[in-house]
């Protein structure tokens, strides 16, 4: 089998073309930031947004097109993501609430999305991520929307019929539970301290080798964390990035019941913030909606999305809370308002409400 050129030369002399590239890489980067400084002077001039999830989302397209390998497409992502953030740092720092502490999965989506040049703010539930999103606190929140596992978070279902803010980008993050302990040991644990999700979806795991210590629900997995570096009889289901943060031991990797456990969270702006971004070819809209209690309304409301063949990709109820047994309808559908086709079912849809809401409009997320 032949050997490439690169491969036959001494180590040596590839950590010296490493470094020459290296430095090379570093002038384009810096390059690439003053460009993006001058991008940001004329915004504001303008007025126009800093932070643009169309834009952003095409450029990363475009860059995975071109891409010849031997990098993953996933990766290249990664590093697209984190040169964009720090350039828009350059241009504006970007404030992001999330649920807290430090080392929570919301966090972690929040990093997916806007790079780790983003300046955190860490509030105590989703309640918090949209009052400080709404009040201009921050200029964006992130909060969890679904588990692939056990389904809708139903508080920031909720919470988005009465809000202000409106949906402008989505992360489907791959989540792992771990169970973290002070102590390096499986012994004696009186309490498994997690967010009720997490809760239930590592419940295989905890009925299996901890049957007997009390599950214990806190707002986020990273508090659950937080609490169990001060109690050496606690543990906690959280990251291994929360692991860091406190100090604390991984005594069981991946402990969820399924594999490929996903969470779905969205991420929301005041419309005065951003507006609906731009369509890209890949998106999404989402619409809570109510209608008349009557025979056949539901089935009414439905029809012009398969008379104008467009795809429905979620369909959520929740109570009303009216007393009455009525509720509100949460429906994703493929595509963007913008587009004739589903601008003429959305508006044929709406005829048939009792009550109609664009929840947001915003380009797919890639799992991550």
């Amino acid at each position: 089998m032949s050997t490439s050129p690169i491969q036959s030369q001494p180590l040596a002399e590839l950590r010296v073309q490493i470094d020459s590239l290296d430095a090379q890489l570093l002038n384009l980067l810096n390059e690439r930031a003053r460009v993006a400084e001058a991008v940001g002077e004329l915004k504001r001039q303008e007025g126009t947004p800093f932070f643009r999830p169309d834009r952003a989302a095409q450029v990363i397209t475009k860059v995975q097109g071109t891409n010849s390998g031997p990098l993953l497409n996933q990766h290249v992502a990664a590093i697209w993501r984190e040169i964009m953030s720090a350039c828009l740092a350059l241009e504006v720092p970007q404030r992001v609430a999330v649920l807290g502490p430090e080392g929570t999965f919301c966090e972690q989506a929040a990093i997916e999305y806007f790079g780790s040049a983003a300046n955190l703010i860490y509030c105590n539930s989703f309640d918090e991520v949209f009052h400080a999103t709404a009040a201009g606190t921050a200029q964006f929140g992130v909060v969890g929307m679904e588990n692939s596992t056990e389904g809708v978070v139903t508080r920031s279902f909720d919470l988005f019929l009465h809000s202000p803010a409106q949906m402008i980008g989505e992360v489907s993050l791959l989540v792992r539970f771990n169970l973290l302990r002070q102590v390096n040991s499986l012994d004696d644990i009186k309490v498994v301290m997690g967010h009720p999700q997490a809760l239930m979806q590592c419940q295989k795991w905890l009925n299996q080798h901890l049957p007997h210590a009390e599950r214990r629900a806190v707002s986020s997995n990273a508090e659950g964390a937080r609490l169990a570096a001060t109690n050496p009889a606690w543990a906690s289901l959280a990251s291994e990035r929360a692991a860091a943060q406190f100090g604390l031991h991984i005594l069981a990797h991946a402990i969820q019941d399924e594999a490929t456990n996903r969470t779905r969270f969205a991420v929301i702006c005041l419309p005065q913030t951003l507006s609906t971004p731009n369509a890209t070819g890949r998106d999404c809209t989402s619409i809570v909606v109510s209608v008349p209690n009557r025979p056949g309304s539901v089935y009414d409301m439905l029809a012009p999305l398969k008379q104008h063949k467009v795809s429905m990709t979620r369909f959520e109820s929740r109570p009303a809370k009216s007393g009455q047994w009525e509720y509100y309808f949460y429906i994703d559908i493929a595509g963007h308002p913008s587009q004739p086709h589903v601008a003429a079912a959305l508006a044929e849809l709406q005829a048939q409400c009792a009550f109609y809401k664009v929840l947001g409009a915003y380009p797919l997320g890639q799992d991550v």
